[in-house]
């Protein structure tokens, strides 16, 4: 019998504490209601992301572009990914629901916003968060009251009370 190596050093696993995150989807191509049921399991699938609530899904017209409405809700994560790692984690779910970017606010199959990432405040040349126009967008703070509603005040609700917004 050999005997054990004395030179053996012990393995560093460093792990991160789980941040809070919300994620906006949205998708108004193909079946996409099925788009964002889809999206709700593929973000449980990445290594590092827990799906903690799911909103109900919403149809909302489009803003400041054309096409038929949207589908959209709200998913809170746990994640021990860095912000950016969790970017890159949404944008493979979206292309991998085949989304293409041929002009800003073009139609889409599949759109995944990083909405915030616990309480950091990040300005980056790819990544802002809190979401720049989160506070103006029903579709987005319906869903975020629904699972959330901590987060979203009165006043902010208020404030797109106009902007048409239906529970599918």
């Amino acid at each position: 019998m050999r005997a054990a190596p004395t030179d053996v050093r012990p393995v560093r696993v460093v792990v991160r504490p789980e941040i809070t995150a919300f994620v906006a989807l949205g998708a108004n191509l193909g079946d996409a209601a099925q788009a964002l049921r889809d999206a709700f399991a593929a973000l449980a699938g990445v290594p590092g992301v827990r799906l903690v609530k799911a909103s109900s899904l919403y149809r909302t017209a489009p803003i400041e572009s054309n096409g038929p409405d949207y589908i959209n809700a709200v998913a809170e994560i746990a994640t021990t990914l860095t912000a950016p790692e969790l970017l890159m984690a949404l944008q493979a779910i979206e292309h991998g629901a085949g989304r293409e970017r041929p002009y800003r606010n073009a139609p889409r199959t599949l759109d995944l916003d990083l909405l915030l990432y616990g309480n950091a405040s990040i300005d980056s040349a790819t990544l802002t968060v809190p979401h720049p126009r989160m506070w103006e967008r029903a579709f987005v703070l319906v869903p975020l009251h629904e699972i959330a509603p901590g987060l979203v005040t009165t006043d902010m609700r208020k404030a797109v009370s106009e902007q048409a917004i239906q529970r599918v």
